[in-house]
């Protein structure tokens, strides 16, 4: 592969997810209004290496098991009113090669469904409770690679990223890291967070990502990404 395209790739990604390539558009209401974030309670437990006070958003129901919303090696507790929607890696790869005149398609669906060692499996949209942006789940095939090299090499792929702080923590009897890092977008000209976690299971490495569509629209997410965190378990 030629240097940068990935961060090519990665690119064209973005630029696909403004568009709602995969479930649809991250938009805001007409009216501009913003929900919050769900019901929050305070944290005191910091032993799965939450910090301090963390909020935890008030849970709206749990996906990962067998008849759920998306079936998972792993299950978790998402906020009230987010909608989880499974992602069919290849019937979305083959619509978007379909729908392009060349091999773009293909390459934005590349970019959008796969990152690193992992591909898309489940999209949690907090549209319905106000926000823009996503809770993603990523999945990958069993391996011998530890939850530590999975999440940097997911963090590597999508480009443009920096200041990554990786930790450990502990969840459901799952031992887990969680890295908390920055990403530059050339498309938005401008820097904002994001937080992913990774653990490993007999059915392969499972990544959780919050992202959002800037800083302030991220850490009103975060109860929701707390509740995920520290409700997961091996479905």
């Amino acid at each position: 592969m030629l240097v940068g395209a990935g961060n090519a790739r990665r690119g064209l990604a973005h630029v696909a997810l403004l568009a709602g390539v995969l479930t649809g558009c991250a938009g805001a209401e007409e009216d501009g209004t913003r929900a919050s974030a769900s019901t929050s309670a305070k944290a005191t437990a910091t032993a799965d290496g939450s910090a301090a006070g963390a909020e935890v958003a008030e849970r709206g129901g749990t996906i990962g098991a067998s008849g759920s919303a998306c079936e998972l090696p792993v299950t978790f507790d998402i906020a009230k009113e987010w909608k989880a929607e499974a992602v069919d890696a290849g019937a979305a790869s083959d619509k978007a090669s379909s729908d392009g005149t060349d091999d773009l398609g293909s390459e934005v669906a590349d970019a959008l469904l796969h990152q690193g060692p992992v591909t898309a499996a489940c999209e949690v949209d907090a549209k319905p409770a106000g926000h823009i942006g996503f809770l993603r789940v990523w999945t990958g095939k069993p391996g011998d690679d530890d939850a530590r090299t999975v999440l940097e090499a997911f963090v590597a792929a999508e480009g443009s990223t920096s200041k990554a702080k990786y930790q450990d923590f502990k969840a459901g009897g799952l031992k887990g890291v969680e890295v908390q890092y920055l990403y530059t977008s050339e498309l938005l000209d401008e820097t904002k967070p994001e937080r992913a976690l990774a653990v490993t299971t007999a059915r392969g490495p499972v990544v959780v990502h919050l992202g959002g569509l800037d800083t302030g629209e991220h850490r009103a997410m975060l109860p929701a990404y707390e509740l995920a965190k520290r409700t997961l378990r091996t479905a």
